[in-house]
């Protein structure tokens, strides 16, 4: 799949997105909206809630604030955010119903270069979200300038991870009730990774089923990089997100070759 991929078509998709974006004020509001959902999170259970929590401790003995320990969380929660906003709702949109890719597929552009091109904007989305939300928490004291950076390529993964997967269950929907279930699913992820509080305290069973899904590998990928804990495990949290693009990506690609090449 890989060989057939053209770096000018897969370019050519992406500017017909920048090109939608330059055109319509109304996608300009869903962009810059989509950035505030985590932040008031941030501010009113890590700041608020925190107040009345306290300090957490995490697996190497650290104790920090609620607000240091919540605050990657949301960030991990605001990467894969963007990129399933835009590879689900848009990109769901843009296949079923405005033919988008029909057409695009009448040029010399194969399926799985439209599949690279989409996640590439999606990720473009998720950095936009990301970085800002970086911004944010140095500026509150919530993490070191430089251990924001070490995070921000982690984020990147994030976005691509939940990107190539959104664009994978994109392809599966019947119709717009089906995002009812996508949602549903979204927001127990965004509940149960590890997110508000360490996974350690979750009954047994519960745990074993909040290892193995992929918002919390997110959430300990950048947890880790964002507090300056760097370790091999975050390794295998990073092959895990790295997997599931590779695997969504494939999967999205060969379901556009079915559908609309058929």
């Amino acid at each position: 799949m890989v060989r057939h991929v053209s770096a000018g078509r897969v370019g050519a998709v992406v500017g017909r997105n920048v090109g939608a974006l330059r055109s319509g004020a109304s996608y300009w509001l869903v962009l810059v909206s989509g950035f505030f959902e985590p932040l008031l999170y941030l501010l009113s259970i890590g700041v608020g809630v925190g107040a009345l929590v306290g300090r957490i401790p995490l697996g190497d003995g650290q104790v920090v604030s609620y607000a240091v320990f919540v605050a990657p969380a949301m960030l991990a929660a605001s990467a894969m955010n963007g990129a399933l906003a835009e590879t689900t709702f848009n990109f769901f949109f843009k296949m079923k119903y405005a033919k988008t890719f029909e057409a695009i597929l009448a040029t010399p552009v194969r399926p799985v270069e439209v599949a690279v091109g989409e996640l590439s904007w999606a990720m473009i989305r998720s950095s936009f979200y990301t970085a800002a939300f970086l911004a944010v928490m140095v500026a509150l004291g919530l993490a070191e300038p430089v251990w924001a950076l070490a995070a921000f390529p982690a984020t990147m993964l994030v976005g691509l991870a939940f990107g190539a997967a959104g664009m994978a269950m994109s392809t599966l929907l019947r119709g717009w009730q089906d995002f009812d279930l996508l949602n549903a699913a979204q927001f127990s992820l965004f509940l149960f990774s590890g997110t508000f509080a360490p996974v350690g305290d979750y009954p047994p069973v519960l745990e074993a089923v909040v290892v193995a899904t992929p918002l919390y590998h997110a959430v300990e990928l950048v947890r880790g990089l964002a507090l300056g804990q760097p370790s091999w495990a975050l390794a295998g949290h990073a092959v895990y997100l790295g997997v599931m693009t590779v695997a969504g990506l494939w999967f999205a690609a060969g379901r556009i070759q079915r559908v609309l090449c058929a």
